[in-house]
């Protein structure tokens, strides 16, 4: 069996023993931030499909969620206005098919989310390179005119889409200042919120974000967001490929707020040696 797959059979047994102890009750106070990459039918890990992902939604406005982009949710968090119906939602890498096949379905409900952009990518200079064939990005254009309608606010991601952590200094810097100050230039407004590619930050990375002003980044570290975290290193949980109907109600109810089992191991593995500890999401308390 593949790591996806192990995965998702960890994911699916710590789904049913959420719902076995909750019945399916959301837990916890605090804000949960979701993100996904792609939303397509393509034979791709990061891809989940439009039916899965329209139902998905279906169930968030049916149980009447309120679902905004990263900024309003934090937003609402400092005001103490956020509540357990509050989702803060989010795409990385800005595929062309989010704006294909998600943002009908987040318009139709008014929801609406943040989308982080590699800009180096956009700009066609660099590509993801765990791709053979890399899927299509949104262009320029689209980005500035989806910007301004509303449904979907854009956000940096730094230029290339590096592991930030294997960088010397200087070029850690520039992925993460430089891609807010190309992401300016092009949307001409403020650019506030920052994702760490892969979710790999450490306290230098987490100094730059500070340095180049965003006032927000986010992870990939699971878990609830509260009055008290860290605004520069903000917990999300990932939607999946291969996740079922259950394993969403579970991450958006509480079930998948602690890391999987060998999650760590895994992340090193893939990543590298040498390049140091990840920095976990934290509290400022």
């Amino acid at each position: 069996m593949s790591i996806y797959g192990l995965k998702a059979v960890a994911t699916r047994t710590r789904s049913t023993l959420w719902f076995l102890r909750t019945q399916g009750r959301p837990e916890g106070v605090g804000l949960r931030i979701l993100f996904y990459h792609r939303v397509s039918d393509d034979r791709d890990e990061l891809a989940v499909s439009p039916r899965s992902f329209r139902r998905q939604m279906d169930y968030l406005a049916a149980e009447s969620y309120r679902v905004v982009d990263v900024l309003e949710a934090i937003e609402l968090l400092d005001q103490g206005a956020a509540s357990s119906k509050t989702v803060g939602l989010s795409f990385d890498d800005a595929f062309l098919d989010v704006a294909e096949q998600a943002l009908p379905i987040l318009a139709e409900r008014g929801f609406s989310a943040t989308v982080f952009v590699p800009t180096g990518v956009v700009d066609g200079w660099t590509r993801f390179d765990w791709y053979r064939r890399q899927p299509p990005v949104l262009g320029w254009d689209e980005i500035c005119e989806l910007d301004r309608e509303g449904t979907l606010r854009f956000e940096a991601h730094s230029l290339t889409h590096p592991n930030l952590l294997s960088l010397r200094d200087e070029a850690s810097r520039e992925e993460i200042i430089g891609s807010k100050v190309a992401l300016e230039a092009r949307l001409g407004r403020p650019v506030q919120a920052f994702s760490y590619p892969s979710g790999l930050f450490g306290p230098r990375e987490r100094g730059y974000v500070a340095e180049a002003g965003y006032d927000v980044a986010v992870s990939c570290e699971p878990g609830l967001n509260t009055r008290g975290t860290d605004r520069l290193a903000l917990r999300r949980r990932q939607v999946d490929a291969r996740d079922s109907f259950l394993d969403f109600l579970a991450k958006v109810g509480g079930g998948h707020d602690s890391p999987l089992p060998l999650r760590g191991a895994y992340r090193r593995r893939r990543y590298g040696a040498g390049t140091g500890r990840p920095h976990l999401a934290s509290s400022r308390e």
